[in-house]
Parts: structure tokens; sequence; C-alpha cells
């Protein structure tokens, strides 16, 4: 696909919440996704590399898990694949239709006798047709319709009702279903990076993951446990209010232009 339909206010709404350059990475990974037809690669040195952004390694992985799914084949994204599906079914359709040399014509009533129409002798203004049912039945209503109500999904043992209900809410809006294997999948990974079920679930609601992985917790806590604070030196501060477009005011100390920001934050 060399184009694809670019819908602001939906982007605007999913991307609200991140930093200039985790959408710059989103927005190439979305427009690798199509070009290729193909979920992003597990190996992802050569998407990297060919994207530029071999510098930004940590925000691609981040981005990675927080608006695709890892599957056998690789990062899936719901929205790209539902989209190129559309596009190869309508040029199916077009194929088949210039096959048979473009839309068919309409037809010709008065060429064909099964569908010509024939006036009333007793009521010239009721017109009527050859091939046509009566447009009403007597029937006797239909009342013993049952309705099934939907089955309610347990809550897994060691799970807090909240922290559960909450990681559906994660999963359903990434349509994502919620089965068996996903369940074991998780208790596995749990399991590796020595959390809970429950501690798994937090992380995953706290970093809006559908899955998880035993190395993702891992990479995560390592990426906390580095990160310096914004107040930490001036040069850090002052990197903040660049970021939240928020320059320091002429003859302001850093402290003054600390507790500025505070009010930002």
């Amino acid at each position: 696909m060399h184009y694809y339909k670019f819908n602001i206010a939906d982007w605007h709404l999913a991307t609200s919440h991140l930093s200039l350059e985790e959408e710059i990475v989103y927005f190439r990974l979305i427009n690798f996704y199509y070009d290729t037809e193909l979920p992003i690669p597990t190996e992802t040195q050569s998407v990297l590399r060919r994207l530029r952004l071999k510098g930004n390694t940590l925000i691609f992985k981040e981005v990675l898990q927080e608006f695709f799914v890892l599957e056998h084949d690789g990062w899936h994204h719901k929205r790209c694949d539902d989209e190129i599906l559309k596009y190869h079914s309508k040029a199916e359709v077009n194929r088949q239709v210039g096959k048979l040399g473009g839309r068919p014509k309409k037809i010709n009533n008065i060429e064909n006798p099964e569908i010509t129409t024939m006036v009333s002798e007793n009521n010239p203004q009721i017109t009527l047709t050859t091939n046509q049912e009566p447009l009403t039945k007597n029937q006797e209503p239909i009342t013993n319709i049952k309705t099934i109500a939907p089955k309610k999904v347990a809550t897994p043992e060691g799970v807090s009702d909240l922290i559960f209900k909450d990681y559906l809410e994660v999963r359903k809006a990434k349509k994502a279903k919620w089965t068996e294997t996903a369940l074991k999948g998780l208790i596995r990974e749990a399991e590796k990076a020595k959390m809970s079920l429950e501690q798994a679930m937090q992380m995953c609601c706290e970093r809006n993951w559908v899955g998880f992985k035993a190395e993702w917790a891992q990479d995560s806590i390592k990426t906390q446990e580095k990160a310096p604070k914004w107040n930490e030196t001036p040069k850090s501060i002052e990197d903040k209010g660049r970021e939240l477009g928020i320059p320091p005011i002429r003859g302001e100390t850093i402290g003054q232009y600390e507790n500025r920001l505070k009010n930002y934050i």
C-alpha cells in the first residue's frame, strides 16, 4: 500500500500522551507497516536501520510494546491489519469487475417481460408487477425469542477484581480477546520475572500493555533506575522546560525556574 487514509482526530486521541520523539517513531512504524503490508519483524535491527532509528532503540521498544501485539510472525497492529485487508478485498472486487468488462448495465424493463409492469383493470392507480409477492402477510407475532446473557469472565486466583477489570479494559481497547492461552502465557512470563500474576497485570495496566514479557519488565525497571530525575541538575531542569515548551524568564534563578515548572508537571 502506498496510500492510506489518515484520521487526524483518531491520531491525536491515540498519541496525545507521547513525546515528540515517541510520536515520530510511532508514525514511521505505521508507514513501514502499510508500505510492506507485513507485521514488524521480531528481529528489529534491520527495521531500526531502515527507519533511521538506531539512536532511539529504547523508545522504539516502548512504542512496540504499547501499540503493537507480539504474535508468532511479528508485531501486529490491529487497525493496520484491518485496513490492509479492506484494501485487498476492494482491489479483488475491482479486478473481477474489470474481467467482466466493467460495471454491468442496468436491465431494460421493456426488453425483459418477466419484470414488465401492468396496470390493474379495477383500479388504474395501482401498478402491479408479474414477479412480486404481496407486500404483507398475516403472521402471528413472535413471542418466544430467548436472549442469551454473556458469560462473566472469572477473575484469576490471586488477582484482585479491580486489577483484573482494569487489565481487561486495556485488552478490550486494543481488541485483544482474553483466552485461556493468554492467561497461561501471562502466568509463565510473570514467574520468569519473579512477579505475581497480579503484579504483572498491574504493570500492564500502568504501561498500557496487552501482553507481558519478563524481559519487558526487567528493561522497564532498569530504565526507571537509570533515569535521572528531571530536577537533578540545572541542565536537566532546562531540558524539562524545553520538553514542556516553557522557557526560562530573563533574570530568573534556576530554583525559581524549577518551582515554576512544577506547576505544569
